[in-house]
């Protein structure tokens, strides 16, 4: 359609009431209700040279449409009833310090220079539906300080250049549905600072950086279904905590609702929000996150770089990731959740280096990483977890490694943690697998430890599980292959151990010094003989025959406090004779002697803890001395005057039981053969009698 040439001057003109064009397609003051502000419309008009209303007082409402603008109009310190441009062509608005009763509309507009808003205050929305603004490496919108009372609506706008609300008021809601913004070295959006009464909506496109940071938003912040990337030239930065790849900057941003980055939500980027506070729930279910940093040279524990950066932020309730695709590091230092954190049948993809990365963070309800595949290692040192970490059916695989040394890192890290109910490392829908092992050192957990069906390590030179000083109720082993590596459960402390073959039969040593259980969780029956022997075989193929007296002593404690002594026992004899052997191996020619005395001292009196053997040993040295002298035949009186009576079985008796004297053993002559038995009765009779003395005392005591 052509459109009809009027100049700015006759627009003006009209508007002062000078000119009452009615023709078709012209501008004409309309017939209005005395209540009703009226409408100056001029439609399908080339305008040329420049509409000048600057700090002028126009009380209408104006409304182009369909015109096409030969200069940018100039609306400066302008007090307009309103004005809205529908399907019109303009090189550029200025509205600096624009003032308007109503709404201001550019609605399916071409815009080719820069859109000019600073300090305007609009006591209506502005709506932005659908309008192209194009200036390519520049600003094409310039909102700093724009108040708005009412909402800023962008529903498929499409920007070439940076859109910049600096510190802008919005009463209601900003809404960018469907937009396509586009700065690829620059930022696309840049609201540093600005405020939002209502919701901020924004499934659009973007590529380029999208720059929230100090923003404050009274109600939801919702990127759900956006797609934000940015140029491939990132800058370079000395600074270790800067994201050069960063396509969403929320640094301390206030959202009061939720902050929704999902549905569809992808970024081929960093998102930081570091220092954030939201009130609601952060949603990352079904998003799609991609740092898209080169991948760290050496030992860079970034690995891939981050993809989500959340250091010192503040979350009023959950941290939501069901069906998540991280590429790159999920970092979240020093975090504070009020509620839980949910990561299921996720993928988070960062190898040989810290796939999650979440130290000191606490976190109020569960952290769960349940059935999610992850490549890296989770790092959640000194965590506090209100109630479970819950990593069950998981698989954790190709772990990080250490900044200044050659080894990896353990899969999970949990050391120093604070967890209220269970630590879950068990079989969900698959089994638990960490390959780099779990260390839980000095956790402490509040009920339960729970491996079962748990896959650890896959070195042998490296640890599987490292509990050193952990504190739990309930340990549970049940692991479902032997683990590969080294196992230490120094100074660990458990009321009730739960364990299998499989764990006992680890790759590598386990080390239990000071290790502590109370009891067993399928107790040992008095009768079963085979089960403490079966746990004695564990525990030398655990301690790979080196002698360690503190798993036996702890053995042995519990099975007392069980108020099984005799099975205890059992246990104490065994660890004697691993002593022995090993003093037998330090010493080189004495060696043989002391596996003797060994020998000696387990078959006459199991070292002291059998007693009742050594009074059958005392039993029967009686009989086969008493056998001998009866075979010698009567002994020759020392006394002549002495008309004794002969008896070999009181003559033995009386050498072989110490300290009672029955009138036999000084009566009597012994030569010969018979001196040496004699005198071996007596030693034998000592020795056996203070032991069999020794064990009715304890027995007494009790």
């Amino acid at each position: 359609m052509a459109r009809g040439k009027v100049a700015a001057a006759d627009v003006l003109r009209g508007l002062l009431g000078e000119n009452d064009n009615s023709g078709g397609g012209g501008w004409r003051l309309p017939r209005r209700k005395p209540s009703t502000p009226p409408v100056i419309r001029v439609v399908d008009r080339v305008v040329t040279d420049v509409l000048d209303l600057r700090a002028v007082e126009v009380p209408y409402v104006l409304e182009f449409e369909r015109c096409q603008f030969e200069a940018a109009p100039d609306l400066r310190q302008a007090n307009l009833a309103g004005i809205s441009f529908t399907d019109c062509d303009l090189p550029g608005l200025e509205a600096r310090n624009l003032s308007s009763g109503n709404d201001v509309s550019l609605l399916d507009c071409r815009v080719s220079g820069l859109t000019d808003f600073t300090d305007a205050e609009i006591a209506g929305s502005v709506l932005l539906r659908d309008t192209r603004f194009s200036v390519p490496g520049g600003l094409c919108v310039h909102g700093d300080r724009l108040t708005v009372a009412g909402a800023l609506l962008g529903f498929g706008i499409v920007t070439e250049g940076e859109v910049r609300l600096a510190g802008a008021r919005i009463g209601g809601n900003v809404n960018l549905g469907s937009a396509v913004l586009e700065n690829a070295d620059g930022f696309t959006l840049n609201g540093n600072g600005m405020q939002v009464g209502g919701n901020f909506l924004g499934a659009f496109t973007s590529h380029g950086v999208v720059f929230l940071a100090n923003a404050r938003i009274s109600s939801t912040l919702s990127l759900s279904g956006a797609t934000l990337s940015r140029g491939p030239d990132f800058a370079a930065s000395s600074d270790p905590h800067a994201d050069p790849s960063a396509t969403l900057f929320l640094d301390r941003v206030d959202v009061s609702g939720d902050l929704q980055l999902d549905r569809g939500f992808t970024s081929m980027g960093t998102i930081r929000a570091v220092n954030a506070k939201i009130g609601g729930t952060f949603s990352l279910a079904e998003a799609v996150l991609d740092a898209v940093s080169p991948p760290s040279v050496g030992t860079d524990p970034t690995g891939s770089g981050r993809a989500l950066h959340v250091d010192g932020a503040e979350i009023g309730g959950d941290v939501v990731g069901r069906g998540v695709r991280i590429k790159g590091q999920l970092r979240m230092v020093d975090t504070h959740v009020r509620g839980s954190i949910t990561i299921e049948r996720a993928i988070v993809d960062n190898p040989a280096a810290d796939a999650v990365l979440a130290n000191r963070s606490q976190i109020g309800s569960n952290f769960v990483v349940r059935e999610s595949d992850i490549a890296g290692g989770l790092e959640l040192r000194g965590i506090t977890v209100g109630a479970n970490l819950d990593l069950r059916g998981s698989r954790l695989i190709k772990p990080g490694k250490y900044r200044h040394q050659p080894r990896e890192k353990p899969s999970l890290d949990i050391g120093g943690a604070t967890i209220g109910r269970d630590l879950i490392c068990a079989r969900g829908d698959k089994e638990f697998v960490a390959h780099g092992g779990v260390r839980c050192r000095r956790a402490m957990i509040g009920r339960m430890a729970n491996f079962n069906g748990a896959v650890l390590g896959y070195k042998l030179d490296s640890h599987a599980l490292n509990a050193m000083g952990m504190q739990v109720q309930e340990l549970m082993l049940n692991v479902v292959s032997p683990p590969k590596g080294l196992v230490t459960l120094r100074q660990a402390r458990c009321t009730s151990l739960d364990d299998n073959e499989n764990f006992w039969n680890t790759t590598g040593f386990i080390d239990l010094d000071d290790f502590r259980y109370d009891s067993l969780a399928y107790p040992i029956d008095l009768r079963d003989d085979d089960q403490v022997q079966q746990r004695l075989r564990w525990l030398r193929q655990a301690m790979r025959r080196s002698y360690r007296p503190r798993p036996y002593d702890q053995f042995a404690e519990m099975l007392t406090a069980a108020g099984n002594e005799e099975h205890a026992s059992t246990v104490l004899i065994e660890k004697q004779r691993l002593r022995y052997r090993a003093v037998a191996e330090g010493m080189r020619f004495f060696g043989p002697l002391v596996l003797v005395w060994s020998f000696l001292q387990r078959s006459m009196v199991g070292y002291g803890y059998r007693p009742a053997r050594a009074l059958g040993w005392l039993i029967a040295a009686w009989v086969v001395g008493s056998i001998w002298f009866q075979v010698k035949g009567p002994l020759i009186e020392i006394n002549d005057d002495d008309h004794l009576p002969w008896n070999a079985w009181l003559y033995t008796i009386d050498l072989v039981v110490p300290i009672v004297d029955f009138g036999n053993k000084n009566r009597w002559q012994t030569p010969g053969a018979s001196q040496w038995i004699a005198s071996g009765l007596i030693v034998t009779g000592w020795l056996l009698a203070t032991t069999v003395a020794a064990g009715l005392t304890r027995m007494l005591k009790r």
